[in-house]
């Protein structure tokens, strides 16, 4: 089964479907933004200081990726990712596609709208049968716009935990080990798991 990860961010990978990511997953990251390394926010992590943290958790996890360098992090245009979606979507021909909430995020917000009209029914275009919307850890916290889960699947816990480690320039309090775990325990007691991934199914054809 070819899964399609949409990521507006690296990391949001990892933050929104560990679980998903295999040797039968691409991931396609719209952009590779400059980094505030932490503790001290006066120094900058490069473009290829995050191009080698994604190459880890590629390795470690399995999957294949692709980026755009073209693209600036929050300043993304909602028209230029329509096409470069269209056109991984026809190469990757996924059975299904994980895309981002539209979220607060302003690039979050452009990315999910983007792939609206990249996914709608189009007799020239790949049709991907399955689309899951990924959440991450903020929206649950603070998000204007009410939404419900609805596919739930198990995690290993450790392994995301570790996966998000290696993207260090990233890890930082407000997005904590402990904050994933909490969420990944609350959606775990939902189908009788220790710990759990959620998704909205968007669409679904057998």
């Amino acid at each position: 089964m070819k899964k399609l990860i949409i990521a507006p961010h690296a990391d949001d990978e990892v933050l929104g479907c560990t679980n998903v990511l295999d040797r039968d997953s691409f991931v396609y990251y719209c952009g590779i933004d400059e980094s505030l390394m932490q503790p001290d926010s006066q120094h900058r992590i490069g473009t290829e200081r995050r191009l080698e943290e994604i190459k880890n958790v590629a390795k470690f996890l399995g999957f294949d990726f692709k980026y755009n360098p073209k693209n600036k992090v929050n300043n993304y245009n909602e028209r230029e990712l329509i096409g470069q979606f269209e056109e991984i979507i026809n190469e990757i021909k996924p059975d299904r596609i994980f895309i981002p909430y539209s979220s607060y995020n302003q690039d979050h917000r452009t990315v999910y709208n983007a792939l609206q009209v990249a996914l709608r029914p189009h007799d020239k275009n790949f049709f991907v049968k399955k689309v899951l919307v990924y959440e991450q850890e903020h929206p649950p916290i603070w998000n204007s716009t009410p939404y419900r889960v609805n596919f739930f699947i198990p995690l290993d816990i450790e392994k995301k935990i570790k996966a998000y480690s290696l993207h260090k320039s990233q890890v930082r309090k407000m997005r904590s080990g402990d904050l994933l775990k909490s969420l990944a325990r609350l959606r775990g007691l939902s189908i009788n798991e220790d710990y759990a991934e959620a998704f909205i199914i968007e669409r679904w054809v057998e």
